[in-house]
């Protein structure tokens, strides 16, 4: 894979007193060979290995972490100042490269591409785990630490105005709502164009979130989801479920939490197999499930997009 890295140090906060080339030389990829072909749920494959076979963008660009917060007990998000030629599209991960760490990162981008282009920042939710990028995140990453970026995946939702609308059913399992909710946070982006435009805009059909996690705690962003659909309440709708919950439920959460599973029946009433367009985002015995349950209620396979996160 040819790789060009980005060599400017004219991004939107980047000191000058920073050598970006110095950056990309420690973090420019190796040439390597990787094997291509059919895997199963259970192994543990590299993620450059495990998506070789997604399309990605030749450049690698620089990027500094400006935000840290905790988004639940296990999962911290990152905010980062983005190179002014960065950009991607909404569903879309990174590959990420940490100086003096040998491993590359693969993490779904959660923010819209239209907070890259109001604030010329992207956000990454990332759960601890043993893997030396996540760990890094978690144990050594601080305000301005510098790191790279480069897009890729197939997994994303870019409609063009000349589109027909579509109905979007997002269905999400633990982590796996990262890229759901750049989904949902584009849309309603869209909306509120369309809105601000006068209905000239792209044409939104309805977008309905069904996200599941073990405790209330680990439904991350779920009050700016909620306030996106208190925004445009007829066309964003969400139901969260929760399969571990012992403790009482918060009462402006009530209405909007399903302590079991997500059902087919969940299912059935969001599906149009003329207008829905699925995105499924889990583990793979989650998918694997809920992608038969979709053929089964007559979507069109065409219509179930996915992506798998080991």
């Amino acid at each position: 894979m040819s790789v060009h890295c980005v060599l400017t140090s004219a991004g939107r906060s980047f000191s000058r007193s920073c050598s970006t080339t110095g950056l990309l030389r420690r973090l420019r990829p190796s040439p390597c060979s990787i094997t291509r072909g059919n895997m199963s749920s259970k192994q543990q494959m590299d993620h450059l290995e495990r998506t070789a076979n997604n399309q990605r963008q030749n450049t690698v660009y620089p990027a500094q972490v400006c935000g840290i917060t905790n988004e639940s007990e296990a999962v911290k998000r990152l905010r980062l100042t983005a190179h002014p030629d960065f950009n991607f599209k909404a569903g879309q991960w990174v590959d990420f490269f940490i100086p003096g760490v040998e491993k590359v990162g693969g993490f779904s981008m959660c923010s819209s591409p239209g907070l890259l282009q109001r604030e010329g920042v992207v956000e990454l939710a990332v759960k601890f785990a043993n893997h030396p990028p996540a760990h890094w995140v978690h144990t050594a990453c601080t305000l301005g630490s510098r790191v790279a970026m480069r897009v890729g995946g197939d997994f994303y939702f870019d409609p063009s105005p000349s589109d027909p609308a579509v109905d979007l059913l997002l269905v999400a399992g633990g982590v796996g709502i990262n890229p759901l909710y750049s989904i949902l946070s584009h849309s309603a982006d869209l909306l509120q164009l369309s809105r601000a435009s006068g209905g000239r805009g792209r044409n939104i059909g309805s977008v309905h979130l069904s996200y599941s996690a073990k405790t209330t705690d680990e439904l991350l962003f779920k009050n700016p989801i909620l306030q996106a659909c208190r925004e445009f309440p007829d066309k964003l709708t969400c139901k969260f479920h929760v399969t571990q919950q012992s403790t009482d439920i918060e009462p402006h959460l009530q209405p909007f939490v399903n302590s079991q599973r997500i059902t087919e029946e969940d299912l059935r009433i969001h599906v149009d197999p003329q207008r829905t367009l699925c995105y499924l985002c889990g583990p793979p015995p989650m998918i694997e499930t809920f992608s038969q349950t979709l053929v089964n209620l007559g979507l069109p396979q065409d219509r179930i997009i996915f992506e798998k996160w080991w």
